[in-house]
């Protein structure tokens, strides 16, 4: 079930905080996963039409982090699915910014990770281990680095290279 509470970081309180030093990501996001809400440092994949590198990452201690992909915008098949997120759930992933599509849209809304993509394509990617992982990446103009700052909710995606500090003045 999809949860609709108000962020501890809102993307709106740390661009009124941070100014400049948050970037928006300009590409029309939207939700899919079980979070809206979500923040944490970017690992980051750049690949075309391959979802490898993505089942590889999510395979791994997400620890808070949000995977950023890189997919080209790309609409002909989806980089994630409903095995992907569960996986992603299961390992401790925040959630993932993904530019491109995903598929499962019923599955995705039924896991506890934050998924934002430009939409949904019910073809799946090719399995050849094509893709570059923690690279720089960017998407419509804005440059992501391993490491950089995800800052997600109904607003927005935003970058910063820091956690802002936010007080209560915000």
């Amino acid at each position: 079930m999809l949860k609709l509470v108000r962020p501890t970081l809102a993307t709106a309180d740390v661009c009124d905080a941070v100014g400049d030093a948050a970037v928006v990501l300009p590409a029309d996001f939207k939700d899919f996963g079980g979070r809206v809400d979500f923040a944490g440092p970017a690992t980051t994949i750049r690949t075309l039409d391959d979802n490898s590198k993505v089942k590889e990452t999510l395979a791994t201690a997400g620890e808070g982090r949000v995977l950023v992909v890189d997919g080209s915008g790309s609409v002909r098949t989806s980089l994630m699915g409903g095995n992907l997120a569960a996986l992603a759930a299961k390992n401790g992933w925040a959630g993932a910014v993904i530019y491109g599509c995903v598929r499962d849209r019923h599955e995705l809304l039924g896991e506890d990770v934050g998924i934002k993509a430009l939409g949904s394509c019910p073809r799946k990617t090719e399995k050849l281990g094509r893709g570059e992982v923690a690279c720089e990446i960017a998407i419509e103009g804005v440059t992501i680095h391993p490491g950089d700052w995800i800052i997600a909710d109904a607003d927005g995606v935003l970058v910063t290279r820091e956690l802002p500090s936010l007080d209560d003045s915000v």
